[in-house]
């Protein structure tokens, strides 16, 4: 099996295909390797994760889906190693710990043979991936400015509340400010909050002490808007036509958006389902007659009362 499926692992710039007698295989062997959730779209992604397993596994019975979450980067490298000798994958998906410590591991997995599929971050050196699946963050940030230019105007006042110093908060960051550039909207202020709940509540308390004029809040993530809603409604602030817009999907926003809540008008779309998707596709480049090699890279939808019941998943920790 790994002889049939070396040349694709090879092949950077071809699609990849199948031929009939890698179709027959009786088992097709497919890793799965990602952080142990820290956060919550983190768990949201675990949990698409695991549907996705017993959903293809269902589909494909030739199809054995290994999944392994690791707390950081070391436990990771050690992961694939044993998907490697243990279970002898023909195929990885995995979103990396971080870059720079996954890059030589996952090298050393593709010298196998095995297909290649990262998630979300990339690895540091190019090329070595056959399929790349990844969130589109400078257009979270441009469809956020955007719905923000809908409600706003000249002389309008907002503040920004950042995730992480990390290239990811740059693109949406700077796609944003790009955006509402020229729209005579204010922005006060932006700090980091961390992608966190408490953090956002810390900082939405700082801007509310200093600008007593603030229209809306662009808080970038779910959990930092968590924060800024509870520091509104802690102020009595949450009643004077200010608004929040928060970003990724996490479920009791989606909620809050089918309910009518005008505090959470809508949400920018940062699907934790992107790993299910990366699984899709992979067995997909097993299963298929069709090329399924290169980027995907899925949209920022913005989602308001009319659709939010897509994006809605109860079961979903996020």
């Amino acid at each position: 099996m790994k002889h049939i499926l070396k040349p694709l692992a090879v092949a950077t710039a071809t699609a990849i295909g199948l031929t009939g007698a890698a179709l027959a295989q009786d088992q097709i062997r497919i890793g799965v390797s990602y952080p142990t959730p820290t956060h919550a779209w983190a768990a949201g992604m675990n949990w698409h994760a695991e549907q996705a397993e017993v959903r293809l596994e269902a589909l494909h019975p030739n199809i054995d889906l290994i999944l392994v979450n690791s707390p950081d980067p070391a436990s990771q490298a050690s992961a694939l190693e044993d998907l490697v000798s243990i279970h002898q994958i023909d195929a990885l998906v995995i979103l990396p710990f971080e870059s720079e410590p996954l890059t030589d591991p996952v090298i050393q997995v593709r010298e196998t043979g095995a297909l290649i599929t990262v998630v979300d971050r990339g690895l540091s050196q190019p090329g070595i991936e056959d399929i790349y699946v990844a969130g589109n963050n400078p257009e979270l940030g441009r469809v956020s400015a955007e719905y923000m230019m809908t409600r706003l105007g000249e002389g309008d006042n907002i503040v920004i509340l950042r995730g992480i110093p990390t290239t990811i908060d740059n693109e949406r960051f700077d796609a944003f400010m790009e955006t509402i550039e020229g729209s005579g909207i204010n922005v006060l202020d932006s700090e980091f909050a961390n992608w966190n709940r408490d953090d956002g509540f810390e900082v939405m308390q700082d801007f509310l002490s200093r600008f007593p004029d603030i229209d809306a809040v662009w808080a970038q993530d779910d959990d930092i808007a968590i924060g800024v809603v509870a520091a509104l409604e802690q102020a009595g602030r949450d009643g004077d036509g200010m608004f929040v817009v928060g970003g990724a999907g996490m479920k009791e926003t989606i909620r809050a958006i089918m309910d009518g809540n005008e505090l959470v008008p809508v949400d920018v779309l940062y699907p934790p389902a992107m790993i299910a998707t990366a699984m899709d596709v992979t067995v997909a480049a097993f299963t298929s007659n069709g090329p399924v090699s290169g980027r995907y890279i899925l949209g920022a939808t913005l989602i308001t009362q009319e659709n939010a019941a897509d994006f809605y998943f109860p079961d979903s920790p996020f």
